[in-house]
């Protein structure tokens, strides 16, 4: 392996020039001869613009090594300029387009990777201003996406850290083969629209071991109407992960035109978030066989400006808008889960379209009040018909759904309120099964209101 470094190419590596240029020209070496690896050394700080990662080139970040992003918006790429092909001009929104700007981009760089132990520093709070004490937002919008890698097999990140991400920190979009591995992302928990990792239209994506705290999704898989020219998010396995988040710490969903299937979900422990595992259907991709098993949930509610009502479970399937008709979800299973937070878990389709073939096995929930927020509310935004709901919160709340079956599953209570309700509250459900359930109601008499 060949190793290429940026002061051989003119970087000063002193935290205030801008090194993007050296950067830069030692990854299109290490690119034309074949591949190798870009050394960022211990003890530097690398300030700069966009820089464009290639086709089987290695990033390395030594530990104790800084790469520091502008703060200048005008030096960052915008990948769609940068393709300049007119079937990929989807920008403005990087929700449901392609991002306007990022910091490390990629286009067919397979074989590409960004490892080490040392830090990404992503300057977020150049671009953005607080609007309560609780909520920071863009100053503009869109603000930049830190890595955006499309287009791209058989890439890999390893070991960094990422702090103070402006937007998405990790948005992989139409790669096959993605290993995420060991990185911690540490986002403050008041920057609106900080995802963590947004797998986009991949597939075969493995996220081991990882630490995440920021605000909005840990991991959000994604299925983009800006990148629908890819196929669907598929073999997908998120495992042994830490993480903490204002929306959900791992979703799937709301961007979803196609398909989501085959998702393992293991051994996570989920703290102090706003929600736990979520679905959220909206457009018209399918959800099919997702497992998730052995995992920690303690939720609460974070502020009332990010989605969520401190959920553990939440699998919401809505139309968008008059225009657009939600998928189909079916065939998910909870295993040896542990819930513990301001909310139970919330199951709701629609009559036409009910949320099919879900099992909970070994699902214990417990209801305990924790912070100044409302209670009694469950969070079905973003959707045609609903909104924040008003309804007393109950271990289990299910509306519209299909064969669905609760096995060796339990409700309790800590700390009740006025708000807290059934063990479960049920209401057109087709097949409901109750397999040796525990559970009371929060303040006596019926524990299960079935209609």
């Amino acid at each position: 392996m060949k190793y290429f470094l940026p002061e051989n190419y003119g970087a000063v590596a002193d935290g205030k020039t801008n090194d993007s240029k050296a950067i830069q020209s030692a990854i299109d070496e290490a690119a034309a001869n074949g591949g190798g690896t870009v050394v960022l050394e211990s003890g530097k700080c690398y300030y700069s613009s966009s820089i464009i990662i290639k086709e089987n080139v290695e990033l390395h970040l030594q530990k104790g090594s800084r790469l520091k992003a502008t703060s200048d918006i005008d030096g960052y790429f915008r990948p769609c300029d940068f393709i300049n092909d007119e079937t990929n001009t989807l920008i403005g929104n990087p929700v449901t387009g392609k991002p306007s700007f990022c910091f490390i981009y990629g286009y067919k760089a397979h074989g590409c990777s960004i490892t080490g132990e040392g830090v990404i520093d992503a300057n977020g709070h150049s671009f953005v201003e607080r609007k309560s004490q609780y909520y920071v937002t863009g100053n503009f919008y869109p603000r930049p996406t830190v890595m955006y890698i499309e287009n791209s097999n058989n890439i890999s990140f390893k070991d960094f850290t990422v702090v103070d991400a402006p937007f998405w920190t990790l948005h992989p979009a139409g790669c096959d083969d993605v290993l995420i591995d060991r990185i911690r992302i540490l986002n403050d928990l008041d920057v609106a629209n900080s995802d963590g990792i947004d797998p986009d239209h991949c597939s075969n994506v493995r996220i081991l071991g990882c630490h995440i705290v920021c605000a909005d999704d840990c991991i959000c898989l994604k299925t983009s109407k800006g990148n629908a020219e890819y196929g669907p998010c598929e073999n997908i396995i998120i495992s042994d992960c830490t993480l903490t988040s204002t929306s959900a710490a791992i979703k799937i969903g709301t961007e979803g035109v196609g398909d989501f299937r085959n998702v393992l979900v293991n051994n996570c422990v989920i703290s102090r978030s706003n929600r736990g595992l979520s679905i959220q259907i909206r457009d018209g991709g399918n959800v099919e066989n997702v497992s998730y098993s052995n995992i920690i949930i303690e939720t609460r509610r974070f502020c009332p400006d990010f989605w969520g009502t401190a959920e553990p479970i939440v699998i919401t399937c809505f139309d968008r808008d008059e225009n657009t008709k939600a998928g189909h979800i079916s065939n998910i299973r909870f295993s040896n889960i542990s819930c513990k937070g301001e909310n139970g878990v919330l199951l709701h389709g629609t009559k036409d379209n009910p949320i099919e073939n879900v099992t909970f096995e070994n699902v214990s929930v417990e209801l305990t009040k924790t912070s100044k927020w409302e209670t009694g509310l469950y969070d079905l935004r973003p959707c045609l018909e609903y909104s924040v709901e008003r309804a007393k919160n109950s271990g289990f709340y299910l509306r519209n759904t299909k064969d669905v079956k609760l096995i060796k599953s339990s409700v309790k209570w800590g700390k009740i309120c006025d708000d807290y309700a059934f063990a479960i509250d049920a209401e057109s459900n087709t097949r409901f099964e109750l397999v040796r359930f525990e559970g009371e109601a929060a303040h006596g008499g019926e524990a299960i209101k079935i209609k």
